[in-house]
């Protein structure tokens, strides 16, 4: 009865979730070849059927000009991640592992077999994802290889120590994920997608990529905690408790909700670069690939921002309104006013008793005077083809060995959601 109350109260969550189903996702999914999806099927001989998978991927990337870079680059920084995560890899083995990384992708022969990870066979078959890096035009090799250099080296450095200030919070997700909107940026505008100044202007790419991380991390708080990890920076948690697992203690509610929101609040100072990076793409399939992340972060926002459930389970937006995201996140206009809608929402939500309440409104105030609705935003029924964000979205879902078409689709709004 719970579950129907919610339906029912967001009505074009239905319409759009079907709508998405009947066809919709064309928009911004692959159409998956039914013949060459066989080669993903998780059952057994699951090692060749994954090997089929990747090669399957690259060869639809190579089709579209720049995407078959981007999809590289997605497979070599899962490569990367996946050795950061390994737990079982001893830190004498792993540092110099991460600071060599980018060195392996000139090595036709490297690999690594002792991964444990789930995502392993990244490693194991890394041979075929270095020489389609080799065979990529010297321009996106350079970028590839770079921002593999600098991610390593800065996973490294944060493995023996903990995010301590905020200065450090903001280095270590521009480590793992702003270098990542970098590397991305440079890799559009070398394809000549986008115009120079979108590689050149590292800042706004870099703010890309620290409000989509630091809204994973202030997300998945408990999640982290029940690991043994912990991303929240102590300059800022530690003047609401003595360590951060005591957040989670229900006597620390009060507390642990004014954490919350002062992270949000620091989360929020990216939203003006974000929406400008934004306005400055003028291909269609790049801007989907970039727009849709963004405004599913600042839903996840609002639905963390003052709630005490970050710190009893999992907070995640519905999934017929991760589709309404995808579906009407293709212009500028239409993400402003996504954007608007979701600072408001905060906006209302802030306590007066809050010690960051100023602030909050300070900056949502900045969001609101670049987000108010100018101009009628652009029909959400049209779509142009966007090549750009199916090919790498295709080399992910291929990774994860999707079987069938309504499994790649909630997969996709699953990823839409994290």
């Amino acid at each position: 009865m719970e579950l129907l109350k919610k339906w029912l109260g967001h009505p074009e969550d239905i319409y759009n979730l079907l709508r998405f189903k009947m066809g919709g996702y064309r928009a911004v999914m692959p159409r998956i070849d039914p013949v060459s999806r066989t080669g993903c099927d998780d059952g057994a001989g699951g090692g060749v059927a994954r090997v089929e998978g990747m090669r399957f991927a690259i060869s639809v990337c190579r089709a579209v000009r720049g995407a078959h870079a981007v999809c590289i680059f997605y497979l070599v920084l899962r490569a990367l991640d996946t050795i950061e995560d390994d737990m079982t890899i001893s830190l004498d083995v792993k540092v110099p592992m991460l600071h060599e990384f980018h060195s392996y992708l000139y090595q036709p022969e490297w690999k690594y077999m002792e991964s444990k990870e789930k995502d392993r066979q990244v490693l194991e078959d890394f041979p075929t994802i270095s020489m389609e890096f080799r065979n990529l035009s010297k321009v996106y090799q350079d970028v590839i290889s770079d921002i593999c250099h600098k991610m390593g080296v800065g996973m490294a450095e944060f493995l023996e120590k903990k995010v301590d200030s905020q200065h450090e919070w903001d280095k270590y997700c521009h480590y793992v994920a702003g270098l990542v909107g970098i590397g991305l940026s440079r890799l559009f505008s070398a394809s000549e997608l986008e115009d120079p100044i979108v590689g050149q202007d590292t800042e706004l790419a870099n703010s890309m990529g620290l409000f989509l991380q630091k809204t994973n991390i202030i997300r998945d708080y408990l999640e982290d905690q029940l690991e043994g990890r912990e991303f929240w920076p102590r300059e800022v948690w530690s003047r609401y408790a003595k360590k951060l697992s005591d957040l989670a203690k229900p006597e620390n509610i009060e507390m642990a909700v004014q954490c919350l929101n002062e992270l949000i609040t620091n989360a929020l100072h990216h939203v003006p670069d974000v929406l400008t990076y934004l306005s400055r793409l003028k291909n269609q399939s790049v801007f989907n690939f970039c727009a849709i992340p963004q405004v599913m972060a600042i839903a996840t926002l609002a639905a963390c921002y003052n709630n005490k459930q970050v710190f009893r389970g999992v907070v995640k937006i519905r999934k017929g309104q991760a589709v309404t995201l995808m579906m009407d996140a293709t212009n500028i206009q239409a993400v402003k006013a996504i954007m608007y809608q979701y600072v408001e929402e905060i906006y209302q939500k802030i306590p007066s008793t809050d010690p960051s309440s100023n602030k909050t409104q300070q900056i949502i105030a900045s969001i609101r005077a670049m987000s108010l609705p100018g101009s009628p935003m652009t029909s959400r029924h049209h779509y142009s083809p966007i090549y750009l964000s199916c090919a790498m979205l295709l080399a992910a879902l291929s990774w994860q060995y999707l079987s069938t078409i309504s499994k790649a689709t909630e997969e996709y709004v699953q990823a839409g959601e994290n």
